[in-house]
């Protein structure tokens, strides 16, 4: 720092760093405040007192105010990362205090989380906090090994519930999303299984053959769900059970293609489509079950993304750039 200063930092060792008011004024409004009531007052000295801190964490600080930037403070901000995000927050310094945030969200660990996470909580920083909770939640095994966590379930219930709290949530999300994986799981295999349901019925697909057209043609490449279905076509044509399961699965696998069939004028040659459609539409205004129609609607989303998805296929995601 030049010559000419008017203001002097002290430390909680007593160390006074020199400083010029017009760089702290125009780097923290804070201090702006704090000067100008030392001005008013009559305080010739102009002193601001930085206690609770290390000595060589006040000094990068200072540092920091006058380069307006953390270029070439990275190892600063590895050591005094904490004690910088306490002063940009008690200092409504925005800039330094998202990259404290993001240098010790960078820096952590399994034995330095919940000492960040509680800095966090008491610095406003949602983000930190955040990432500190996932990182909990990930590694909590190895968490619950810290000190750290030891000192918060002895002196700190409220910051130990919002954890616990935060992990369960966690585990809920964690079994909602596998619930959802296995439920689009099955919504594709109904999905492949009405593509192939058609295919058997309208171009034939080994053994299964359209009532107009001999021989069939190549298997389709979903050859085992294809296969799966001539299965239980022929059990269906065969059996004479009325409580067959499996002829109640083939049942609603025609229904189900009924619900989602395209042509309400041409005859569709998978059997009893239009039967069941002439049934829903007498059953149209009747108390329906919800969940068959949510049924069909998300049978019906996975078709509709997965023929866009083919035709992003066939033509690139990208276009290609002409040729000048």
């Amino acid at each position: 720092m030049d010559a000419g200063h008017d203001i002097q930092i002290v430390t909680s060792d007593g160390r006074r760093i020199p400083a010029h008011f017009t760089v702290l004024a125009s780097a923290s409004s804070v201090m702006a405040s704090i000067l100008d009531r030392t001005r008013r007052l009559g305080d010739s000295g102009r002193v601001i007192m930085i206690p609770g801190v290390p000595c060589d964490a006040v000094v990068a600080f200072v540092r920091l105010l006058y380069s307006s930037s953390t270029k070439g403070e990275e190892e600063a901000m590895g050591f005094y990362g904490m004690h910088l995000l306490v002063l940009s927050h008690v200092y409504g310094m925005a800039w330094l205090k998202r990259a404290c945030e993001a240098a010790l969200a960078s820096r952590l660990t399994s034995d330095t989380v919940v000492d960040v996470l509680h800095l966090a909580r008491q610095c406003d920083a949602p983000a930190l906090y955040l990432r500190c909770m996932k990182l909990v939640a990930k590694y909590f095994a190895d968490v619950e090994k810290s000190e750290a966590w030891k000192f918060v379930q002895a002196y700190d219930p409220w910051l130990e519930l919002e954890i616990l709290q935060f992990l369960q949530e966690a585990e809920l999300r964690h079994k909602q999303q596998r619930r959802k994986r296995v439920e689009q799981g099955i919504y594709m295999e109904l999905s492949e299984a009405m593509e192939c349901l058609w295919h058997i019925y309208t171009e034939g697909c080994t053994d299964v053959r359209p009532l107009d057209r001999s021989p069939p043609l190549t298997p389709c490449a979903r050859f085992s769900t294809c296969r799966g279905l001539q299965l239980l076509i022929r059990h269906f044509a065969s059996c004479h059970s009325k409580n067959c399961t499996r002829c109640c699965r083939m049942w609603q696998l025609l229904q189900l293609h009924s619900a989602l069939c395209e042509q309400p004028t041409d005859p569709c040659k998978v059997p009893l489509c239009m039967e069941f459609k002439l049934r829903m539409q007498q059953m149209e205004g009747k108390m329906e079950d919800n969940k068959w129609r949510l049924l069909v609607k998300k049978v019906m989303a996975v078709r509709v993304m997965s023929s866009l998805s083919k035709r992003r296929e066939r033509k690139g995601f990208f276009p290609t750039a002409k040729a000048e």
